[in-house]
């Protein structure tokens, strides 16, 4: 049987939101399971902007997670203004160049790619406890710090990857310091872990998980959350909100998660996505021209 991920089967537009959000972490480089053994090509960038504009995403934070990925984003945000970037290396990459021996030339050419205007974030940068063992922990530790340490330096802001870390995390930006700009991306946490974050000052950001069905504890902590801290994003091609769970996800799906937000929080929907297009304003540096 065809797998339902395949490119052809890409989700149908939503409805247009009444005012424009960003979605403030993307991967447009990184291509959608298809199913078989190679993986259906990315879509091409300007027809990605074309869908999410449509329906009022009209601006994308691309986020590269290594070293091809972190120039990419680079080159990208520097030839579409509807683009920035974020660059880092994701917490599952500093195990494998530590082992190499390569992770501090990675972690310099970071710093070199961060100091490109068009480069407004450090990230996503974290821990990862479900795919690193033990063995890699410190690795991941070493690189999370030396990430927070380039967010303070170059005023970039810091996007943190959290997965089965929460206490960790909160630890290592304890003892690092909490830079003044911060997301928790993908926000994985329950309404305590939500307001712990809160507390040190971070925006949280809801992916299209916050829709599916057996997500009660993430929608409790987008509920404390104030509308001042809360930002959306896809993690495109991944996580694809209801009800197209397990198909290709791009920025044009925003709105899904959005409108479930919404309807989370008991809000009107065009409010939200005003907070939405101001926190990110905030969250990000100022405007993307």
């Amino acid at each position: 049987m065809r797998s339902a991920r395949r490119e052809g089967d890409r989700p149908e537009a939503p409805e247009p939101l009444p005012h424009p959000v960003v979605d403030n972490h993307c991967h447009l480089d990184i291509a959608p399971w298809n199913g078989d053994d190679e993986p259906a090509d990315p879509m091409p960038v300007a027809e990605a902007l074309e869908r999410a504009a449509a329906v009022g995403v009209p601006r994308i934070v691309q986020i590269g997670c290594d070293l091809p990925g972190a120039r990419w984003a680079v080159e990208v945000a520097a030839e579409h203004d509807a683009i920035v970037a974020g660059v880092a290396l994701h917490p599952n990459e500093a195990p494998r160049l530590e082992a190499e021996g390569r992770l501090d030339e990675a972690l310099a050419e970071i710093a070199a790619l961060a100091e490109h205007p068009r480069v407004r974030a450090v990230g996503e940068t974290g821990l990862d406890h479900f795919r690193t063992g033990e063995d890699g922990r410190e690795a991941q530790v070493r690189s999370f710090r030396r990430h927070i340490e380039l967010a303070h330096e170059l005023d970039r802001t810091l996007v943190i990857h959290d997965r089965d870390a929460h206490e960790d995390v909160l630890r290592v930006v304890d003892e690092v310091g909490a830079p003044p700009r911060w997301v928790m991306h993908c926000f994985s946490g329950d309404s305590t872990f939500a307001a712990a974050c809160l507390e040190r000052g971070a925006y949280l950001s809801f992916a299209g998980t916050v829709t599916f069905k057996n997500a009660d504890r993430l929608r409790a902590a987008l509920q404390v959350a104030p509308q001042d801290r809360v930002l959306v994003e896809t993690d495109a091609p991944f996580l694809t909100p209801a009800p197209y769970r397990g198909r290709p996800n791009a920025s044009y799906l925003v709105p899904l998660t959005v409108r479930s937000m919404a309807e989370t929080r008991g809000e009107d929907l065009a409010g939200l996505c005003r907070a939405i297009e101001a926190n990110t304003e905030r969250a990000f540096g100022g405007t993307w021209g």
